[in-house]
């Protein structure tokens, strides 16, 4: 057995830091030490309404740690060795086959969180981008970013990213986007009627928000397509059919469901030869132990500056 520690959410919301015992991994399982585990928005969402509300995704799903133990039968691993896989506690059991191993590296764990960018990088397959076609990203969030990053390191030259936050759209800027704009500045109508004399051909929208799709409807050409990324998380989402259909709009979702392959060798090889980069994302660091009180803040937007938080664990 060994001792960890966990994040246990609570119902009706928030979240305690307890103890738990870890049996010995058992055939075809490996042990994982923690080293970093990315912080959700469904986190976010969970720790905000407790853990009797049913979430889309398992608590602390985006962990990164090293191989302490190998169950029986397992080959192909090594202790030592840095894996993806595994939730918030500092030490677990996961079956080998579901984990991933991440090559020799020097960046550091926290930059190391490959779940979101395997969501990316489902996200850009969906949208079967073609030579030459025009994108507008409205949203430059964290996963907004990674998508931004992976459309031009396979050559995207026309992304047009929107938002309501002109840090993030700078960065947006610095990453590659070709045009950037403020959905709630003065003179967006008339940026608006710009872009749709350019016939848009595909919108990916990473909002997860009603004004996010809204603007998508209205600023894909006919015959175009909207990739609807960003989920609703408990809301219900209207839309105008009649726009739909008279424009012939054709509209996908990137959700695990919609996995046209396994992303994650893709993901680690993105992020190993460093066409996604997520060292200007990843905007906070928090030791397991201060969790409960880093998310009162960041559920209430209180956090300065926040775009991916990212816990950690000693060493």
């Amino acid at each position: 057995m060994s001792d960890a520690r966990n994040v246990k959410y609570l119902p009706g919301g928030g979240a305690d830091i307890t103890d738990i015992e870890v049996a010995e991994p058992g055939p075809g399982e490996i042990q994982v030490s923690k080293a970093a585990c990315g912080i959700c928005s469904w986190d976010l969402q969970t720790f905000r309404w407790g853990s009797d509300h049913r979430s889309a995704a398992p608590p602390g799903h985006e962990g990164v740690g090293y191989v302490t133990k190998v169950g029986e039968g397992v080959q192909g691993y090594e202790v030592g060795e840095r894996v993806v896989g595994g939730g918030f506690a500092s030490v677990g059991n996961m079956r080998a086959r579901s984990a991933y191993k991440i090559p020799p590296s020097n960046m550091a764990d926290e930059h190391w969180v490959v779940e979101p960018v395997s969501c990316c990088v489902t996200g850009v397959d969906r949208c079967e981008l073609k030579v030459g076609e025009r994108m507008i990203m409205i949203g430059t969030g964290f996963m907004g970013l990674i998508s931004l990053q992976i459309l031009r390191g396979m050559g995207a030259d026309q992304l047009i990213c929107l938002d309501v936050d002109d840090k993030r759209l700078e960065m947006a800027r610095e990453l590659g986007a070709t045009e950037t704009y403020n959905t709630t500045a003065d003179g967006f109508d008339e940026v608006k009627r710009d872009l749709v004399s350019r016939r848009i051909d595909i919108v990916y929208d990473t909002t997860g928000a009603q004004g996010g799709l809204d603007i998508a409807t209205e600023l894909v050409r006919p015959g175009g397509r909207i990739n609807v990324f960003g989920w609703l998380k408990g809301d219900t989402a209207t839309f105008n059919p009649t726009a739909w259909h008279g424009k012939g709009i054709t509209v996908v979702n990137s959700g695990p469901a919609a996995q046209i392959r396994d992303p994650f060798p893709a993901a680690i090889r993105l992020m190993h030869n460093g066409v996604v980069d997520l060292k200007p994302l990843v905007t906070h660091t928090v030791p397991l132990e201060d969790f409960p009180q880093f998310m009162n803040k960041a559920t209430v937007g209180e956090v300065d500056g926040f775009i991916k938080g990212v816990v950690t664990y000693p060493q």
